[in-house]
């Protein structure tokens, strides 16, 4: 029998972003046409139109109650004018993104999947009352995590080593991803926002939403409060010792917002998680 000292080591892969999976094409249009204007809203719809899946999701979140028109929307280009361009985008990666992490989904890419929808639905929130742009806060709240999403697709094992024990911190977390893979889930969504050629606006976002010390600007600061928020609220993927409370993490947001959010967590768990069931089922 092998001693301790010569059992055989785990070989963690390699992280290797040219072996990514592709993200759907017409998500990732979406998000390439970011800074566009209303006038792409017809080539978008148009994608969409091209994509039984995509065009069944749409029409599905267009008559949920997230969106409660007054009428049943029978189309995809009625569902694009009613929505507008701006928010039918964020449903574009919202739908995406789920493609992306494949169905059925494990509990890992389901962690995975809900902290990223949760975050999006928080930063929505918290651009709203700061008077930023909602549009843009949701999706940047949901593609915050793609280098981490791209990790569990990729090397789902391994990444769930990742998380089997508890550590202090989100930074101590990168800290074990950087020693087993050699980069960090903020430095591959950095790398992957690159290689799809995305805004630079993503590149801030994928990479520094757990750099400490760091306030963004404009839009782009409720973020990583947005992220750190939904790991509270119990939308995370590791299990942290050391987070802070609810009340001390909603002040981190800007000033505007504080008095906003639910005085207590439970409630907003319980909106949050109604919301989150509601996109799963499309």
């Amino acid at each position: 029998m092998a001693s301790p000292s010569k059992a055989l080591r785990v070989v963690e892969p390699a992280w290797k972003p040219d072996h990514l999976p592709a993200f759907p094409a017409i998500a990732l249009k979406a998000l390439q046409m970011i800074a566009g204007r209303d006038t792409s809203l017809l080539e978008l719809c148009s994608l969409i139109r091209s994509d039984a899946e995509f065009s069944s999701a749409i029409l599905k979140i267009a008559n949920s109650p997230l969106v409660a028109f007054s009428k049943n929307i029978t189309s995809v280009l009625q569902a694009s004018m009613l929505l507008g361009f701006r928010r039918l985008k964020g449903v574009v990666v919202t739908v995406g993104l789920r493609e992306y992490l494949n169905a059925p989904f494990t509990p890992l890419m389901q962690s995975c999947w809900r902290h990223s929808v949760a975050c999006a639905l928080i930063a929505e929130r918290a651009a709203t009352w700061s008077k930023l742009d909602r549009d843009f806060a949701y999706t940047a709240g949901i593609l915050h995590d793609i280098g981490r999403v791209a990790m569990v697709t990729t090397m789902p094992d391994a990444y769930a080593r990742i998380v089997e024990s508890e550590v202090d911190r989100p930074q101590d977390l990168l800290a074990r991803e950087r020693k087993l893979f050699g980069v960090d889930h903020s430095e591959a969504g950095a790398a992957i926002v690159r290689a799809w050629n995305l805004p630079g606006a993503f590149l801030e976002i994928t990479s520094g939403h757990h750099a400490e010390g760091t306030r963004c600007a404009g839009t782009a600061s409720v973020i990583a409060p947005s992220c750190l928020l939904a790991d509270v609220l119990g939308f995370r993927v590791a299990k942290y010792r050391g987070l802070r409370g609810y009340a001390d993490v909603v002040k981190t947001f800007p000033t505007a917002t504080w008095e906003q959010f639910p005085a207590e967590p439970d409630k907003f768990v319980a909106e949050l998680t109604d919301e989150i069931r509601v996109i799963e089922a499309v």
